[in-house]
């Protein structure tokens, strides 16, 4: 209820709340809310109006890194740094000669410098010649006529002298036990088969299961997997060549066993071409 005086001035009346709701529609009084609050409703803090509450700290939330990126970038580095390296490793080998590029190969022999004189020849001779130093044969003395090595693969074993003659001409001669198994037989005529300036042929009393020779280098391998095969073959094919890269390897012997053949029509000299087989 509201109380007014009769005199002085005419004051705004003062409101006792009664803890009743207002009525609906009603104003709430000045200075007071329309629930009762202080201004802006704020409300007085918990424990008997001892000020406000303390401000409660936000909680950090720690992200992960972000790894997805970060390893894109690692693997583009890694992927950008091997080509480089590539590319200079590229270049590098094709400036090395074909000498130093088979002096790279683990296990190679290079006759031409620790046994020179063993390669020596004045003249083709005919008939059987004993190679007693290396086996099989990496040059020196041999027959007039050359064995066919444009890619050949022979079956049974071939004339020593020949194959020689063959190595003068710049062919790599591959050589194998005759208990190879045939599926490593298989992978060594595929290097060879059709491949200019090289022949194969089995090859008895090997001290190892595979031979390569080129003329005054050697190699012997395990089995026909062995990468350095092809490094040799790559290194060494036209460039061991005594008489230069046009030597023939055509219009040779293509007849099997170990016994050379004289033919009638030899005669070759620097390259040129011996008579045809009989």
């Amino acid at each position: 209820m509201s109380i007014s005086t009769p005199s002085g001035d005419q004051r705004r009346p003062t409101v006792v709340s009664t803890g009743k709701k207002p009525a609906a529609g009603a104003k709430p009084a000045a200075g007071k809310t329309a629930t009762g609050g202080r201004p802006g409703g704020a409300r007085p803090a918990a424990g008997g109006g001892k000020g406000p509450r303390k401000p409660i700290t936000p909680v950090k939330v720690k992200q992960g890194r972000a790894w997805g990126p970060m390893a894109l970038f690692v693997a583009v580095g890694v992927l950008a740094a091997a080509i480089v390296g590539y590319g200079a490793y590229a270049v590098i080998q094709g400036n090395k000669s074909w000498e130093d590029k088979a002096a790279d190969i683990p296990g190679i022999q290079n006759i031409r410098k620790s046994d020179p004189d063993s390669l020596k020849y004045e003249k083709h001779k005919s008939g059987p010649i004993q190679y007693a130093k290396y086996t099989p044969p990496v040059g020196g003395v041999h027959n007039d006529s050359w064995q066919n090595c444009m890619g050949d693969v022979y079956d049974a074993p071939i004339a020593n002298e020949h194959a020689v003659h063959s190595l003068e001409h710049g062919a790599v001669w591959v050589t194998y036990r005759p208990d190879l198994p045939k599926d490593q037989v298989e992978k060594l005529a595929a290097k060879v088969r059709g491949k200019e300036k090289t022949l194969m042929s089995p090859y008895d009393k090997l001290d190892a299961p595979i031979s390569l020779q080129a003329w005054g280098y050697q190699l012997k391998v395990q089995n026909a997997d062995d990468s350095r095969i092809d490094d040799f073959i790559s290194a060494l094919r036209v460039n061991a060549s005594v008489e230069g890269p046009t030597a023939n390897c055509s219009q040779g012997i293509t007849a099997t066993g170990t016994t050379p053949r004289d033919l009638p029509q030899g005669g070759d000299s620097g390259g040129g071409m011996p008579g045809q087989p009989q």
